[in-house]
């Protein structure tokens, strides 16, 4: 399936987006493989969705913080967003040493999962 993102923004402890695609079931997001709850997808018109979700205080930590937006079923990311606090960084190098971080954790887990579903 094929998805964007129009919007992202965070807003009074929410992440907030909309999403084009043709469904928003399945959908979810990660943080530290953690699924968080609360992800709200509404019907914004043909093919688009209004995503909320409220972000938990017990995630927020010192460093960079990375959330994943993905589709369950498929494992396939569609967005992320992160969080920096604490103590300034030297460069955001370190977001993207974490995206890439938590982009390979869901691969192991994909490659398992098939590993074990295909026999091999």
């Amino acid at each position: 399936m094929s998805y964007s993102l129009e919007m992202q923004r965070i807003r009074a402890g929410r992440w907030e987006a909309v999403l084009v695609g043709p469904d928003a079931t399945g959908l979810e997001v990660t943080h530290l493989e953690r699924k968080l709850p609360g992800l709200e997808a509404k019907p914004d018109g043909a093919g688009r969705w209004r995503l909320s979700l409220p972000i938990p205080v017990e995630v927020l930590n010192d460093g960079v913080q990375t959330f994943l937006l993905a589709d369950a079923p498929s494992g396939e990311v569609l967005a992320h967003f992160s969080i920096i606090s604490g103590v300034p960084l030297e460069n955001d190098l370190r977001t993207e040493i974490d995206l890439l971080r938590a982009e390979l954790d869901m691969l192991k887990r994909a490659f398992r999962r098939h590993c074990v579903e295909s026999g091999g």
